[in-house]
């Protein structure tokens, strides 16, 4: 049996992986919050790992607010880039593989087709940037590692999105959406699934990149949002062509 640390695992996508982890008998899985476990603090963390062994760890710690993260840089840093730099060094020292989550934003949005492995990235504001700074350290200090890329995760857990416009139109809100931005809508679940899929292949090497496959605006998100809880004639959406955030965000962060 395989063991499996999971970090962050409060967050929508460790509240995925909680809820397929069962299905899985040949894995048996650890699920750590940051009170638990801060990938923050090395003391703490080599301490854990000191006393439990781990095949491979999961790391769905990130600190996510696109538009906080560029006033308070640090914040961000401390958890994508310190954070990432203290787990990659304690699963090196303890032979522990590790599967990473990272972003589209590590992409400037200019390129016109879908965003491949092999593309340079170029991120724009600042979380972009941190979560950039923690996939290389990952590179520099391992070499059996898993970076992941994804985006616009939404799922039935916390605040993101997906919940916000439904939340919204359930209370008979009108809603303003921009269409300026294009990436590809990925639900969590789907996401945990692929990570398990690929602990159970052995196949934990390099760059990822895993979407729905479906590339949309966030208006267009939001409309079929309304249509699958048939609230698209009692709710008015329109397009925001004026939507304005203090973070820069890429235009289009479709990944391939």
């Amino acid at each position: 049996m395989k063991k499996v640390l999971v970090t962050g695992a409060n967050g929508q996508l460790g509240l995925c992986l909680q809820k397929i982890a069962p299905k899985y008998k040949e894995l048996k899985f650890v699920f750590k919050n940051s009170k638990d476990l801060d990938i923050t603090n090395k003391e703490q963390m080599s301490s854990f790992f000191a006393v439990d062994d781990f095949d491979y760890c999961i790391n769905c710690a990130a600190y996510t607010n696109v538009e906080q993260a560029e006033k308070t840089p640090d914040i961000a840093y401390e958890v994508n880039a310190k954070g990432v730099k203290n787990l990659a060094l304690v699963c090196r020292e303890n032979n522990t593989s590790l599967i990473h989550i990272s972003t589209d934003y590590v992409f400037d949005g200019e390129k016109k087709e879908p965003y491949t492995v092999d593309d340079q990235p170029n991120p724009i504001n600042e979380y972009g940037k941190s979560k950039l700074l923690g996939e290389k350290y990952i590179q520099e200090i391992m070499e059996d590692y898993l970076i992941i890329r994804t985006s616009w995760l939404y799922s039935e857990f916390g605040k993101n999105f997906y919940t916000t416009i439904w939340e919204k139109a359930k209370a008979g809100e009108n809603l303003s959406v921009t269409d300026e931005q294009i990436g590809c809508p990925t639900n969590a679940n789907n996401l945990a699934l692929h990570i398990v899929e690929k602990l159970t292949q052995n196949n934990n090497f390099g760059i990822d990149h895993f979407t729905d496959n479906y590339s949309c605006t966030w208006f267009d998100f939001a409309q079929k949002i309304l249509i699958e809880h048939g609230l698209q004639m009692s709710v008015q959406l329109r397009r925001d062509k004026n939507y304005r955030t203090f973070a820069r965000r890429p235009l289009n962060s479709v990944l391939k």
